[in-house]
C-alpha cells in the first residue's frame, strides 16, 4: 500500500536567526520557532494522519511534539536518520567565517549529499513500511528535506528554486516499487500556505548548501 509522508520542517532557532551552521548540533527551538511549529500544526490539522515521527534532535522533535499535540496523536517516535545533515567543523559558524577558514569548500567532517540522502532514504522506507498504508507527518530539517525534493524532482536541483522555509510542508507519496530514493511528490495545498508567509531568498538558507 502506498505510505504517504508529510515532511516539516522544524521551526526556527537562534542559530537560524544568527545565520549559523547547525548541521548536527542540538539548538532548541526559539519562540518564533514554537510559533512555526504550532502554525504548521493548524495546517495539518486540516487532515487526518496516523501519526507523527522526528528527527531526535531537540528543534525537530519538539516541532514534531507540537504537532502531535495538536493532531490528538502521541509523541513522536524518533529516528537517528532523520537528523540534519553534519557540517563537520563549519557548525557553529556564520557563511563569512565558514568562507574565511575554509576558502577551497574543503571542509573536515561534512557530510557528503550522496551519504545523505541514502540514509534519508533508508529512514524513510522504514517509516513507510512501519505505517504501511497510513498518512505520517514527518518533522525533520532543511537539507534532508531538500535531498528528497530533488530527487523526486530532479528539476528542482538548482537549488536558488530549493528554498527550504522554517515550519514548511512537503507532501509524498513513497513508491514502494522503486525504493532507492524514489518518492512521488504530489500537489497539496498545504504546501503553498505553509510556504507564503516569511517566503525570502535562497541566501537566508544554509549557506553551505549552495555549495558542497
Amino acid at each position: 500500500m502506498t505510505t504517504t509522508l508529510y515532511l516539516v520542517r522544524h521551526g526556527e532557532t537562534d542559530w537560524n536567526k544568527q545565520r549559523r551552521i547547525q548541521g548536527s548540533t542540538d539548538i532548541p527551538l526559539n519562540d518564533t520557532g514554537r510559533a512555526q511549529a504550532a502554525a504548521s500544526a493548524e495546517l495539518l490539522a486540516r487532515r487526518s494522519f496516523d501519526a507523527v515521527v522526528a528527527s531526535p534532535l531537540s528543534r525537530a522533535a519538539e516541532t514534531g511534539a507540537i504537532i502531535a499535540a495538536r493532531l490528538g496523536l502521541p509523541e513522536p517516535s524518533t529516528y537517528a536518520g532523520l537528523a540534519e545533515r553534519s557540517y563537520g567543523e563549519a557548525e557553529g559558524l556564520t557563511d563569512d567565517e565558514v568562507l574565511e577558514r575554509y576558502p577551497h569548500d574543503d571542509i573536515p567532517g561534512r557530510e557528503s549529499r550522496a551519504a545523505l540522502l541514502a540514509r534519508v532514504t533508508e529512514t524513510l522506507g522504514e517509516v513507510a513500511v512501519r505505517y504501511d498504508g497510513g498518512v505520517i507527518v514527518v518533522a525533520t530539517h532543511g537539507a534532508v528535506i531538500r535531498s528528497v525534493v530533488e530527487a523526486a524532482v530532479p528539476s528542482t536541483a538548482d537549488r536558488e528554486r530549493t528554498a527550504i522555509r522554517n515550519g514548511s510542508i512537503h507532501s509524498f507519496r513513497w513508491d514502494p516499487e522503486r525504493f532507492h530514493a524514489e518518492l512521488v511528490r504530489f500537489d497539496d495545498p498545504i504546501e503553498d500556505v505553509s510556504d507564503a508567509p516569511g517566503k525570502y531568498a535562497f541566501e537566508y538558507q544554509n549557506p553551505l548548501e549552495r555549495r558542497g
